[in-house]
C-alpha cells in the first residue's frame, strides 16, 4: 500500500542505461530535435508551408504547402561521425490528428534517398494503427512494423514514444502501458543514411502528407526515452524537446525568429450545454440567458466570463409521475437532439422511462425494457452514445443490458447483455484511450461477499469483455476519479452478511490493473461523490444504516467528507454530517458557490424527510442552507438548461419524482 501511495507525487523511474554497442555512435547520444532542425533560423523568412495553430492550450505546426516546399534537412546534419542510423533509439512525437479516412496513411516523418527517391525509414499513422517502415540493406524489400488498436485520430494531443532495441520495438502512448512487438529480424545495425534527407510531415510527396498538428519530433539514440519523458502531470503533452517557437507566445516568437501564420482553434456553441469531453477541449459555449462564456477543459465547462450568480431559494418546478417507483435518474445530453433523463423504474412492465426536455419540462420519450432497474449510466465511446442499466431482478441468468443510440431511428436499441448479480450501479471511464465499465454486484442469493467485474471495450468486436474482478461486500456504488496522471476507483461496500460496519476500498490503476490503495471505514455505504474545490480533492460517502447482530438498527448516523492529504498520500476525515439513511450525494456549483445535496431516505419510522442542501464555506466546511421536503428520496441529479439550473430527485417509495428550480440573483 505504501508503494501505491508513493506514486501520487512521483513516478516510478525505471533504471535504464545505454547498452554497449559494437559500432561507433554516428551522433551524440543526446536528444536530437528533428522538428527544430527543419525550421528556419532566426532572421530567416518563415517557410510558406507551415502554419502555427494553438489548440486546446498548446501550439503545433500544420503543413499547408506543396511538394516543392516540403520541410526537410540533410541527414548529414545530425550523423556527423558516420552515415549509419543508430541501431538502438527512441522516436518521440507529440501530435494532434483529426479523424482519418479509412485506408489513409500519413507520414509523421521519413528518411528518403535523394538520388533514387527510395524510402529508408518512415513513421506513419492511420485510422487505428501506427506503422514503422524500414528498408534493411541488402534485403531489397520494405519491412513494416505495425502497432494495432492505437487510436490517435481523436482530435486530442498525444505523445508517442517508439523505442527500438534489437528485434524488439515498444510503443508507449501518453505514458500509458507499453505495447511490445518482436520483429522477425533485428533493426539493421548498418542502415546507411548517406545522400538522404529527413522529411518532416511527408515522404517528399503530396500523397500521405501529415494533416494534423505536430508539436514535437525527437530522435534519442541509444536508449528508451520513456523514463525521461514521463515524470509529468500531463502525459499527453510530455516534453523531451519542443522547438522554442512553439513555447513562446506569437508576440514573443516575433522577436526570436520567423513569424508564422497563426490561428487558434475555437468554436462557440449557443443553446443548451453541449458535451464536454476530450475532443471538445478548448471549445467555447455561450449561455445567452445567463450571460456566460464557458470553456471546456476536457471534463467540464469552466467559467470564462459570467455575471456571477448566487443561489437565492429553491422552488417546486415539476411533478414527474413515472410508471413505478424510481431508484435512480441519469441526466445527459445527445448532440443535435437535446437533454434527456433516464429513470430506473422498479416494475418490469412497461420498464423504465426515457424522458426528453421539451418546452421547459421533462416529457416521456421512450420506454426501455428493464428488470427491476436500479441505476442507469450514460457514456460515450468515440462518437457512439450508450446507456447501461443495472437490472436487479433475481432470475437465471441475471442480465444487465447496454443500449446504443441509433441515429437513424433516434432511439436507444439493445447492444449487449452482461451477466450480473443483483446489480445496483454501473460506472464508465476511460484510461489511456481504452474504455471500461465496472458493475456493482450486490449479492448472489444470500451471499454478499462476491466479485464485482470490470469490463473493457474490444475495438474489434465492438463489445465489452471481462478485464478484472474485484472482491466486494454488498457493493452498492462505484466512483471513478483521477488525480493528476493517476486513476482511481472507489467502491461503496454496504453489507458483508453480518454487519454494515465494514471498510470500503479505494483502488489505484497500476501496471494495467486496479490495486488496493486505501481502505476507509464506512457504515452501510451506498454512494461516493468526488469533487474538487480550489485544487483540493474530496470524497463524500453516504452512510445509510448501522446494522449488526447486537443492538437496534440505526438510520440517523454520520456521513463523512474525506480530503486527500498530499503529505500522507491518503484520504483523511474532513467533516462529519448527520444524515438519515443517506443514499446519495450530488455536488454542483452555482456561479462561484459550491454545494452538496444529500438524499435522506429514512429515519427509522418515516420516509417523509427533509433532504438538505449544504454550501461550501471554506474553513467551516459545508453548512446547511436549504431543507427540501422529500418522500423516499433515492437520488439527486443537477442539470442546467436555457431556462436555468435545476435539481431532480427520484423516489424509491412513490411514483412521484420532482424537479426543483434553483432561483438565483
Amino acid at each position: 500500500m505504501l508503494a501505491c501511495r508513493s506514486l501520487l507525487l512521483t513516478w516510478v523511474m525505471l533504471a535504464t542505461g545505454v547498452r554497449s554497442h559494437s559500432w561507433r555512435p554516428c551522433t551524440d547520444l543526446l536528444p536530437l530535435d528533428l522538428l527544430a532542425r527543419a525550421l528556419p533560423h532566426p532572421g530567416q523568412a518563415p517557410p510558406p508551408q507551415l502554419q502555427m495553430v494553438q489548440s486546446k492550450g498548446s501550439r503545433g505546426l500544420r503543413f499547408v504547402g506543396t511538394v516543392a516546399t516540403a520541410l526537410s534537412f540533410p541527414a548529414s546534419q545530425i550523423f556527423s561521425n558516420c552515415d549509419y542510423f543508430p541501431a538502438e533509439f527512441s522516436l518521440v512525437a507529440t501530435i494532434k490528428i483529426p479523424r482519418l479516412r479509412q485506408k489513409r496513411n500519413e507520414y509523421i516523418f521519413s528518411v528518403v534517398d535523394e538520388e533514387s527517391d527510395s524510402l529508408l525509414l518512415g513513421l506513419l499513422v492511420s485510422e487505428t494503427r501506427l506503422h514503422f517502415l524500414t528498408t534493411p540493406p541488402g534485403v531489397g524489400g520494405l519491412s513494416r512494423l505495425t502497432f494495432k488498436d492505437v487510436r490517435l485520430d481523436d482530435n486530442c494531443w498525444h505523445t508517442v514514444v517508439l523505442a527500438v532495441t534489437g528485434p524488439y520495438a515498444t510503443l508507449t502512448v501518453d505514458c500509458g502501458l507499453p505495447l511490445e512487438l518482436q520483429q522477425v529480424q533485428s533493426f539493421p545495425s548498418a542502415l546507411s543514411t548517406r545522400g538522404s534527407r529527413f522529411f518532416i510531415g511527408s515522404r517528399r510527396r503530396l500523397r500521405g502528407r501529415f494533416t494534423g498538428l505536430l508539436r514535437q519530433l525527437v530522435l534519442l539514440p541509444g536508449s528508451d526515452a520513456t523514463p525521461r519523458l514521463c515524470a509529468t502531470s500531463d502525459p499527453n503533452l510530455a516534453e523531451l524537446s519542443v522547438p522554442q517557437v512553439l513555447k513562446s507566445s506569437p508576440l514573443q516568437a516575433e522577436h526570436r525568429g520567423p513569424v508564422y501564420p497563426y490561428e487558434a482553434e475555437a468554436r462557440v456553441t449557443l443553446g443548451n450545454p453541449p458535451p464536454c469531453s476530450g475532443p471538445e477541449q478548448g471549445q467555447l459555449w455561450f449561455n445567452a440567458p445567463r450571460k456566460g462564456l464557458f470553456i471546456c477543459d476536457g471534463l467540464t465547462w469552466r467559467t470564462l466570463l459570467q455575471s456571477q450568480e448566487r443561489l437565492d431559494y429553491v422552488e417546486d418546478y415539476q411533478d414527474l409521475y413515472t410508471s413505478s417507483e424510481t431508484f435512480d435518474v441519469e441526466v445527459f445530453s445527445i448532440p443535435s437532439e437535446g437533454l434527456f433523463m433516464a429513470a430506473a423504474n422498479r416494475d418490469s412492465r412497461p420498464g423504465s422511462g426515457l424522458y426528453k426536455w421539451r418546452n421547459g419540462s421533462f416529457q416521456l420519450y421512450q420506454n426501455v425494457s428493464t428488470q427491476e432497474a436500479r441505476a442507469w449510466k450514460h457514456f460515450t465511446i468515440g462518437d457512439q452514445i450508450f446507456l447501461v442499466v443495472a437490472n436487479s431482478r433475481e432470475a437465471e441468468p441475471e442480465l444487465s443490458v447496454i443500449y446504443r443510440w441509433n441515429r437513424r431511428r433516434r432511439r436507444f436499441l439493445r447492444h449487449q447483455t452482461l451477466e450480473t448479480h443483483s446489480a445496483l450501479d454501473w460506472e464508465a471511464f476511460h484510461i489511456h484511450n481504452h474504455s471500461f465499465l465496472v458493475v456493482a454486484n450486490h449479492r448472489r442469493d444470500s451471499n454478499h461477499n462476491i466479485h464485482s467485474v470490470i469490463y473493457r471495450w474490444n475495438t474489434d468486436t465492438k463489445l465489452f469483455e471481462v478485464n478484472q474482478t474485484l472482491s466486494t461486500s454488498g457493493a452498492y456504488d462505484w466512483e471513478f476519479f483521477s488525480v493528476g496522471p493517476y486513476h482511481f476507483l472507489v467502491v461503496a461496500n454496504t453489507f458483508d452478511g453480518q454487519t454494515t460496519t465494514i471498510s470500503s476500498t479505494v483502488y489505484v490503476w497500476l501496471d494495467g490493473c486496479f490495486q488496493t490503495f486505501q481502505s476507509i471505514p464506512t457504515v452501510g455505504a451506498t454512494d461516493w461523490e468526488t469533487f474538487q474545490i480550489d485544487g483540493r480533492f474530496f470524497l463524500a460517502v453516504a452512510n445509510s444504516q448501522k446494522v449488526s447482530n447486537h443492538g437496534p438498527d440505526l438510520y440517523s448516523i454520520n456521513s463523512t467528507v474525506y480530503e486527500l492529504n498530499r503529505l500522507t498520500q491518503t484520504f483523511i476525515r474532513f467533516q462529519d454530517i448527520l444524515t438519515h439513511s443517506a443514499v446519495d450525494w450530488e455536488f454542483f456549483t452555482i456561479g462561484e458557490e459550491k454545494f452538496l445535496v444529500v438524499a435522506n431516505s429514512h429515519d427509522g419510522s418515516s420516509y417523509t424527510l427533509n433532504s438538505v442542501v449544504y454550501r461550501w464555506q471554506g474553513y467551516e466546511g459545508f453548512v446547511p442552507v436549504h431543507s427540501l421536503p422529500t418522500f423516499g428520496c433515492r437520488d439527486w441529479e443537477y442539470f442546467s438548461t436555457d431556462e436555468g439550473s435545476f435539481l431532480v430527485y427520484s423516489s424509491a417509495t412513490s411514483r412521484l419524482s420532482k424537479v426543483f428550480k434553483l432561483r438565483t440573483y
